[in-house]
């Protein structure tokens, strides 16, 4: 099971307590800090990322909703308080959940619940590559999907991408489509060609066939195309 990072913004010492022993009920939360003012937790969270934060709405100094409007908080955010007035305000700001005090901790557990889904869904996304990039051409951005390069041809101040369906012609440099393209599926293999590895149909001496075509093999990336090669065999 993954483990959560969380802080609480809460200036109740009672209630900062209470959602302190709920989060320490729940096996995926870890407890990270407290504090009893908007304008502590809000420098901690400048300097240290957290996946939930519980934060109380009526403090002084600086309101909880106003530390939602003045920063950009990447967390989850679980809103804790007495006053059921927030409530549009809070979904407006995107919070995950609303808490009214006093809750339970059935409720707790729900609210963290329902941050846990989301947490989970945000790593999900992206643990998962794009099957596809977007490069640019004259006048737009032009989507490719990977699976179907074959191979990458330079041509002066362009590039022309073959793909099982069409050729798109980009103004994107090699050095930039390598950052685009992962490494597993695309090699260069000269200073004027990227191949796709699995469309390579042969290789012969310090020549390549993919789709009947033969493209060069250079010195200078010779070696690294091998073990590229040699540890996909």
């Amino acid at each position: 099971m993954n483990k959560y990072t969380c802080i609480i913004i809460e200036d109740e010492p009672l209630a900062l307590e209470r959602t302190r022993n709920f989060v320490n009920k729940v096996p995926f939360l870890s407890l990270e800090a407290t504090f009893d003012d908007a304008l502590n937790g809000l420098a901690y969270l400048k300097s240290n990322q957290v996946d939930l934060l519980f934060l109380d709405i009526n403090m002084d100094e600086l309101s909880g909703i106003e530390l939602l409007e003045s920063s950009r908080i990447k967390s989850q955010v679980i809103i804790t308080t007495a006053y059921q007035e927030y409530a549009l305000k809070g979904y407006e700001l995107n919070v995950t959940d609303y808490l009214l005090k006093p809750f339970t901790f059935n409720r707790f557990l729900q609210a963290v619940d329902k941050a846990q889904e989301n947490l989970e869904h945000q790593n999900n996304q992206k643990n998962t590559p794009l099957d596809f990039i977007f490069v640019k051409t004259e006048n737009r951005l032009e989507k490719v999907t990977l699976s179907e390069i074959i191979y990458i041809e330079g041509m002066r101040d362009y590039r022309r991408i073959h793909t099982l369906t069409q050729k798109i012609m980009t103004l994107q440099n090699f050095k930039e489509l390598e950052k685009l393209i992962p490494s597993d599926l695309v090699c260069r293999v000269h200073k004027s060609y990227m191949v796709a590895l699995s469309k390579i149909a042969s290789i012969e001496r310090s020549r390549i066939r993919i789709a009947d075509q033969i493209i060069p093999i250079s010195d200078t990336y010779r070696d690294f195309f091998f073990q590229k090669i040699n540890s996909n065999a």
